[in-house]
């Protein structure tokens, strides 16, 4: 349940459509569920604004598929990230509204009443196309939190007029996201031409002096453009969360 929900129960109580009994059962439901292997926060998405997210690397994919199920049980939405095909198998026997998301490694399932339009803009960058996974984990994480979204792929430094002619589509954004490896120097460049924050992502790719994304992590914390914030190295769900909750912020 999230705060709109919420607010929706208990005016259904006010206008006596829903018991008090039924309203008090659920908010039961909001607390903690204990699955022996996990315990699940059900009540994440009304203090953060989106529920648990299912973090599956690391899991069993049989727990994982699991976890996704019990969540979008009670929220009507999910989003299982570091995800594999054998996952998502498991969670559609389940939740036949489960998409698998092929690039971003991620599935994801939403009811159409915990649906609503998307709102604002968010835009995604990825310098080349070996960082694509990254960027299209943002991009599936920030639509799932509401935000519209606009990619612009292959537009690094080395190659700098690809950028430059998306510039009037940029400013245009509420929030960035930019993912780049090698020597990490495109959310700088973005920075510096555009009104709005930046979050960067550094990726593992490159070659040996890359040390899998510490030259780009560095290079992004040392950038001389304001209005940067950094994730972690292929961190793309962090970054898409972070410009989503941006995007809410100035539509509020």
């Amino acid at each position: 349940m999230d705060l709109p929900g919420l607010e929706d129960m208990l005016r259904r109580v006010r206008e006596g459509t829903l018991s008090p009994e039924e309203a008090a059962r659920r908010l039961k439901d909001l607390a903690v569920e204990d699955l022996g292997y996990a315990r699940l926060d059900h009540s994440r998405g009304l203090r953060c604004g989106f529920p648990e997210v299912v973090f599956c690397q690391g899991k069993r994919p049989r727990e994982a598929a699991a976890i996704g199920e019990r969540i979008f049980r009670k929220s009507g939405k999910v989003l299982l990230t570091r995800a594999t095909e054998e996952v998502y198998r498991l969670f559609r026997e389940k939740v036949p509204q489960g998409v698998w998301h092929d690039r971003a490694r991620c599935v994801t399932a939403a009811a159409p009443e915990a649906s609503a339009p998307p709102t604002g803009l968010v835009a995604v960058l990825a310098a080349g196309t070996a960082d694509l996974p990254v960027a299209e984990e943002a991009k599936v994480t920030a639509e799932m939190m509401g935000a519209r979204v606009e990619t612009f792929y292959d537009v690094g430094v080395a190659g700098i007029h690809r950028l430059l002619g998306k510039l009037e589509a940029l400013r245009r954004a509420k929030a960035l996201v930019v993912a780049a490896g090698m020597e990490g120097a495109l959310p700088s460049v973005v920075a510096g031409l555009v009104d709005r924050p930046v979050v960067a992502v550094p990726t593992s790719v490159g070659y040996g002096a890359s040390f899998g994304g510490v030259s780009a992590l560095l290079s992004m914390l040392n950038s001389c453009a304001a209005g940067v914030a950094v994730v972690n190295i292929d961190n793309g769900f962090g970054a898409g969360f972070l410009a989503a909750l941006i995007n809410r912020g100035t539509e509020s």
